[in-house]
């Protein structure tokens, strides 16, 4: 812990710049991370006074492939990124978590009441709830704070800025109260079912895991109690390609039921199996039984359980890829996987409101503009939001130029791959 106003001091001293860098892999963007912790703290003073704090760091993530297989107990490959949700906290003086987050009220939440409320149903209340009382359970130990959170994870584009929120929470609970023992595979899954359960919304467990792991990391949910975690080599920038998310302005409002309904029809293949998810299907067994499931199902349920088959395969090959410096045949498969997600996924636009197809523009002037210099893919749950490039360096600037006319100032963001999870920072 340490003095709220000398930290502030020592900040905008340019104190931090080697830990910066080493948080964020942007010697560039240090003094912009001085000033942004600095005025975190300030924010922090104006609504709780000066008092010792510390600062934790939860980044946002980026799915590099296995597009929705997650829920499906399948493979995924996905990696933290520079951009985080950054918490000034103090330990309170009582049981109760007071959470302020930029631009919104003060959210109390006792953590002597940790039970599920369905009025808090979709608020951020219910995450905080969800995060302590997942922790509590399973016998961390659990307290009040206060605590002033900011972000730049930008909001509705794909990266995860709910589970950046989820871990943060669960990283100070494990930095105040336990010594920051709590593994970060445990909180993640309290992410997780503070957002199932809590709030509401079905998701994988691939969010919480890439934020709260950190790097590239390839996960394996076979066993979701215990899921495999490996770490795989990530330095894109040896091979001189950027990695940029397109964020196409397109609103996710209303389109939770189009999310859900793909895990639950993939469920649906999985149970004509007498079986949970796909991941206990035989492939054979089910390209075996397609007449049957056609009849019973429909067509859409079986292009979607083509494409989590063809994915899981796709996941181990960009491993194999990357792990073999083979950086081409990974870049073949990263476009691979977007075309398996347009074309059997199916979620790239709302068959209801075919007018409105922002990712299919973005994927298709991406395909033109980049010929040679790079791949494009659909970005995280899809239907509206984002997609995903990598770009040679030597063209991210025409290519940012171009896709900036089209969806307007600002919306190619370079990214880079962070290589450490949810953290103490200071």
């Amino acid at each position: 812990m340490e003095n709220s106003r000398t930290l502030k001091e020592e900040l905008l001293q340019g104190k931090y710049q080697e830990l910066f860098q080493d948080i964020y892999q942007d010697r560039a963007g240090t003094e912009a991370q001085n000033g942004r912790y600095a005025q975190a703290i300030e924010k922090f003073e104006e609504l709780f006074g000066e008092k010792q704090v510390e600062i934790y760091s939860a980044p946002g993530r980026s799915e590099v492939g296995g597009n929705h297989t997650d829920h499906q107990h399948g493979m995924v490959l996905a990696t933290s990124i520079n951009l985080d949700a950054i918490a000034v906290v103090s330990p309170g003086d009582s049981s109760v978590m007071q959470v302020v987050s930029e631009g919104y009220d003060m959210i109390e939440v006792d953590t002597k009441d940790l039970e599920a409320k369905y009025e808090e149903e979709g608020t951020t209340a219910a995450l905080i709830r969800g995060v302590a009382a997942s922790l509590a359970e399973k016998g961390y130990k659990v307290g009040g704070f206060q605590a002033y959170i900011t972000s730049d994870v930008l909001i509705g584009a794909g990266l995860s800025s709910s589970a950046a929120f989820e871990v943060l929470l669960g990283t100070i609970l494990s930095g105040l109260y336990n010594d920051m023992k709590i593994d970060p595979v445990e909180i993640a899954k309290a992410g997780q079912f503070a957002e199932n359960i809590y709030f509401g919304k079905p998701c994988g467990l691939m969010d919480q895991m890439a934020s709260s792991v950190g790097g590239l990391i390839h996960i394996d949910f076979k066993d979701t109690q215990a899921p495999s975690v490996k770490k795989v080599p990530s330095d894109f920038q040896a091979y001189q390609y950027s990695l940029c998310i397109v964020d196409t302005k397109a609103s996710h409002a209303n389109l939770t039921d189009d999310y859900a309904k793909i895990p639950e029809e993939m469920k649906k293949v999985a149970a004509f199996f007498k079986k949970n998810v796909l991941r206990e299907v035989e492939e054979k067994e089910f390209f075996e039984q397609i007449p049957g499931l056609r009849s019973i199902l429909g067509d859409r349920p079986v292009l979607r359980a083509l494409h989590f088959f063809e994915e899981e395969k796709r996941v181990e090959k960009q491993v194999e890829a990357l792990e073999e410096g083979d950086f081409q045949r990974f870049l073949e498969l990263v476009k691979e996987s977007g075309n398996s997600s347009f074309k059997y996924l199916q979620n790239i636009y709302i068959n209801r409101d075919e007018q409105n197809q922002s990712m299919s523009i973005a994927l298709g002037v991406s395909e033109s503009i980049l010929q040679e210099h790079g791949v494009s893919r659909v970005h995280g749950g899809g239907f509206a939001g984002t997609i995903q490039v990598f770009v040679e360096n030597s063209f991210v600037e025409e290519y940012r130029k171009a896709i900036d006319h089209i969806f307007g100032k600002g919306s190619c963001h370079v990214l880079k791959v962070r290589q450490v999870g949810g953290i103490k920072a200071i």
